[in-house]
């Protein structure tokens, strides 16, 4: 008897374990603007984990999503962007700009790249923040999907939001409002066209995705204000939303002398993981 034909195997993913660094994904006005991409070790179509890093949004690099390389071995594909800064002469809205078209990049290179487009979740911290609360509320109608990749979508499907500044028309701190001016054009505290457009709480929506929001009850640059008010919005769209408030936790969330805060680092992380993992693991 002739054997029969032996089925065709897949190629096998060349990037497994691999790191991608300085990946151009968008270039406004001729820009390029560059993402890290770090790949598990097996598997996929993995869900998403987008980091953007803060720094008041004039300052910071992609090199800090480094440190969540460790979701690859709960099987993520992890992402760390750079953004246009306000240090380069550019204002608001190019940094929201820039992360949208990142999703965009990403969904329209999934096959290339082994990720599931329907399971992009997006960290980050302070200014990181609030650009990913952004993510999570502003749909196309807030103008922000401009440039490349237009046929894709912005959205995300979950939103992990540290020391977030939400709503930029509430009085704020001296030690920011100087960034907040040089990003966005106008002080904080003022009802302004601009602030209101880039505070996340304007866009808040039914549609939403999941939110966790974590912030220091000493943020001495986001005042814990800003939490509870993002986190009340989002409650009372029905978006569902866990608030955590880190007892002695500073910008930071670690307290301003080392002692332990409430909950820990450690019991921090794991409610992130936790979180990631009841809303993008199938």
């Amino acid at each position: 008897m002739p054997s029969p034909t032996p089925a065709p195997t897949a190629t096998p993913f060349g990037n497994y374990g691999q790191t991608l660094t300085d990946v151009t994904y968008c270039s406004p006005d001729g820009q390029s603007q560059k993402m890290d991409i770090y790949f598990p070790q097996s598997g996929g179509p993995w869900p998403v984990f987008l980091y953007v890093h803060g720094g008041g949004w004039d300052k910071g690099d992609k090199a800090e999503g480094a440190g969540w390389n460790f979701l690859n071995d709960k099987g993520y594909l992890v992402v760390s962007v750079n953004y246009r800064l306000a240090a380069y002469n550019v204002k608001f809205p190019a940094m929201i700009e820039d992360v949208k078209c990142a999703i965009r990049y990403l969904r329209a290179h999934a096959a290339e790249y082994n990720l599931d487009p329907d399971r992009i979740g997006a960290l980050g911290a302070s200014a990181g923040g609030h650009l990913v609360a952004l993510l999570g509320t502003a749909d196309q109608s807030a103008g922000w999907d401009v440039g490349e990749y237009a046929d894709q979508s912005s959205r995300v499907q979950a939103v992990v939001a540290e020391a977030v500044f939400s709503d930029f028309t509430l009085p704020m701190p001296d030690s920011i409002a100087m960034a907040i001016y040089f990003a966005m054009g106008d002080l904080p505290g003022n009802t302004t066209p601009g602030l209101t457009a880039a505070s996340p709480v304007t866009y808040v929506s039914p549609d939403d995705p999941p939110f966790l929001i974590i912030h220091g009850e000493k943020d001495s640059y986001s005042p814990v204000e800003q939490a509870q008010t993002l986190d009340a919005k989002l409650k009372a769209a029905g978006v569902p939303s866990t608030l955590i408030v880190v007892k002695g936790g500073e910008h930071s969330l670690q307290s301003a002398d080392g002692s332990p805060t409430a909950p820990t680092q450690e019991e921090i992380t794991q409610a992130i993981v936790d979180f990631l993992n009841a809303n993008l693991m199938k």
